[in-house]
């Protein structure tokens, strides 16, 4: 096992992230040990002496029984500590309120991760209020204005796509590379891409790719009704969404002492 930087990697560590990574997909959903062990081909005898690691750890929790399975709170704590300590993320939030206030909608930053794009931050619409956050959850690239943004700052023949069909969110979602690579041909030519209910059925967005890194890695979007989407609105939310764009970019040079993340 071999990774990109030529070390040779530690097969305990990548089997406990493998396992952190199938509990916090599975959100809600418990697991019990025979469906961790068969999915991660991991003998049983191991996988238990694994998760009972996790689970004295904080990293797992499980049910009054023992049987069930699923992410701890230590990965709460971890992910709020990414959030905190991004500099991009403290200097992008006061105009994700700002674009929000001055629309009237929802509004978004992510930032690419392999073949998905991972919410950041977002501030939700005064019209309609969810009552789950987005933070941290994944939409792959392909299938959303975030994520298409993100891939037109690259090119065709160096996407971060999965191999094989593209995933359909809805009926409208991308599901071939050569209708793909017409759109982000579009967005190139445009500055800014288009959702039109690809993502989630009733709802377009807008996306808003962050140069201050090149490719660009984050985006901002805003999402919006498509029942209240008028020609005049979205004139309104294009020009806005590139005015936070700017502000954003001058507030964000490269600064000295400051890691560069990779």
């Amino acid at each position: 096992m071999v990774e990109k930087t030529g070390v040779r990697g530690v097969k305990s560590a990548a089997r406990t992230v493998a396992l952190l990574e199938l509990l916090a997909g599975r959100g809600e959903q418990p697991s019990r040990l025979d469906q961790l062990a068969e999915e991660l081909d991991v003998p049983r005898s191991s996988m238990y002496q694994l998760l009972q690691t996790l689970v004295d750890c904080g990293w797992v929790r499980t049910d009054v029984t023992g049987s069930l399975y699923g992410i701890g709170i230590r990965a709460l704590l971890t992910g709020t500590s990414y959030l905190d300590g991004d500099r991009r993320i403290r200097v992008v939030r006061p105009y994700l309120d700002e674009a929000s206030d001055a629309l009237g909608e929802t509004i978004h930053m992510a930032r690419l991760d392999g073949p998905d794009v991972v919410y950041l931050a977002t501030r939700e619409s005064h019209e309609y209020l969810r009552t789950i956050s987005r933070v941290g959850r994944r939409v792959p690239a392909h299938a959303g204005g975030l994520g298409k943004a993100l891939l037109a700052e690259r090119r065709d023949d160096d996407l971060p796509l999965p191999k094989g069909p593209l995933t359909a969110l809805t009926e409208n979602t991308h599901t071939t590379r050569a209708s793909l690579h017409a759109d982000l041909a579009r967005i190139r030519e445009r500055g800014y891409s288009i959702d039109r209910e690809e993502t989630v059925i009733g709802i377009a967005g807008f996306g808003f790719a962050l140069r201050y890194t090149t490719p660009a890695t984050d985006a901002i979007s805003c999402s919006v009704p498509v029942a209240r989407l008028t020609p005049e609105h979205e004139s309104r939310i294009v020009s806005v969404m590139r005015e936070m764009r700017a502000k954003i970019e001058s507030q964000l040079p490269p600064v000295s002492g400051v890691p560069d993340w990779r």
